[in-house]
């Protein structure tokens, strides 16, 4: 929005369902990258104890560079199909939000 109220630009993120996604026969594992903190202090304090240098990176768009090792299919959204193509559906070639496998690759 712009200061005065009117909208500067439209963004949208698609999001697959995964919730719809069936173990053992879309995915085998679920990952997730998060780090205990047991492990950022153990990591800082041989970091402080070595005399290396530390860097932080926080990377926004992670999920959405990996590669599909899977054939993975999703629907069109609803509200945004292709007139005359309803029926169509999408191959993923890269990660998106919403796959349970997403956080693997």
């Amino acid at each position: 929005m712009n200061p005065n109220g009117t909208v500067s630009k439209h963004r949208a993120r698609l999001v697959a369902r995964g919730f719809l996604q069936r173990y053992h026969i879309y995915y085998a594992k679920v990952f997730s990258h998060v780090a205990r903190i047991e492990t950022i202090i153990l990591i800082v304090a041989l970091t402080i104890s070595k005399n290396w240098s530390m860097f932080h990176l926080d990377v926004k768009s992670a999920f959405l560079i990996g590669s599909l090792k899977e054939i993975m299919f999703v629907t069109q959204p609803p509200g945004f199909e292709v007139k005359r193509k309803e029926h169509v559906v999408y191959k993923l070639h890269k990660t998106i939000y919403g796959l349970k496998l997403t956080p693997r690759a």
